[in-house]
């Protein structure tokens, strides 16, 4: 097991920023970390990176203590913060070799020359830090936070600022490097958890509201708050009339003889839609359901 966590409690005065917040991260995952801005995650990242003490709890990564042994915690953690703290007037292998220098890593020519090589700063290399897009100063971040070969990389908003294809190439990235570390990593982002992520976890003003994997979660969230249909018909019908479906609950005419069904059941009720279209003497032109998505399901734990 790569990150423990059990019952963290952290207090800022009065405000209760974490409460009783437990969970693990297994060798070889990739974890999302989720949650509304305020929530708790880059506090709960900072405890795990030996930035900040918790208050009370207790945390460890790969067995070691974050409060009594952070220096070797420090060893076995790659660390981006939100805001990627670099130095912009060193040249991009000037600050990767400053990095090496403080984790004491030997053959550091070599290994600056291996990062730069899975980062894919080999065309920015000679650059200055500051001379950089955002893409590439992130791809800067990462390769500091790997170059020490940690077992566990913990990333807070990688990917924060990037444009799609800049996005694309970090997330290749960080999947790349998780068949072989532990990622542990927040983000807004929902596509791209469902894309990198095995599983997730969301907290909610300090507490923990699900921990499970992507699937799973939209598939209980389906069964409590059922789903979507979109159906188009070559003429016209009434609301009335495709409420009298089974399990739909509203009906709304979003253009000409489209319409969204809203559905209470984990049951597939497109044959039913269909069923009402040949006894009305209508006919489907389109019928799609729309599952679940992670979005939806981050919405329904967070907006209280």
């Amino acid at each position: 097991m790569s990150i423990k966590v059990e019952n963290i409690i952290k207090e800022y005065g009065e405000q209760k920023a974490l409460n009783n917040v437990s969970f693990e991260v297994n060798t070889g995952e990739i974890v999302g970390f989720l949650g509304p801005n305020g929530a708790g995650k880059s506090t709960m990242m900072k405890i795990l990176t030996c930035f900040i003490p918790q208050t009370s709890g207790k945390a460890s990564v790969c067995g070691f203590d974050v409060a009594e042994e952070s220096l070797e915690v420090r060893k076995q953690v790659g660390y981006l913060p939100e805001h990627n703290p670099l130095y912009l007037d060193m040249y991009v292998k000037e600050y990767l070799e400053f990095i090496a220098g403080l984790h004491h890593i030997k053959n550091v020519k070599e290994r600056i020359a291996e990062m730069i090589e899975i980062t894919g700063l080999q065309v920015e290399q000679k650059k200055k830090i500051g001379a950089l897009s955002k893409g590439y100063r992130q791809r800067v971040g990462l390769a500091q936070a790997l170059i020490h070969d940690p077992k566990v990389l913990i990333l807070d908003e990688p990917t924060t600022g990037l444009d799609p294809n800049q996005l694309a190439e970090i997330r290749n990235l960080i999947i790349e490097v998780g068949k072989q570390k532990t990622v542990m990593l927040s983000t807004h982002i929902m596509q791209e958890v469902e894309a990198m992520c095995d599983r997730v976890i969301i907290i909610n003003r300090g507490e923990i509201v699900a921990n499970d994997e992507t699937s799973s979660l939209q598939r209980t969230s389906q069964a409590e708050h059922g789903y979507s249909i979109i159906v188009e018909f070559d003429k016209p019908t009434s609301k009335t009339a495709l409420k009298n479906i089974n399990f739909v609950t509203d009906a709304k005419n979003t253009k000409d003889n489209i319409w969204l069904l809203e559905v209470k059941t984990d049951k597939d009720i497109r044959p039913d839609v269909f069923q009402f279209a040949v006894s009305s003497g209508l006919a489907v032109l389109m019928l799609n359901k729309e599952e679940q998505k992670l979005e939806d399901v981050f919405k329904q734990l967070t907006k209280k």
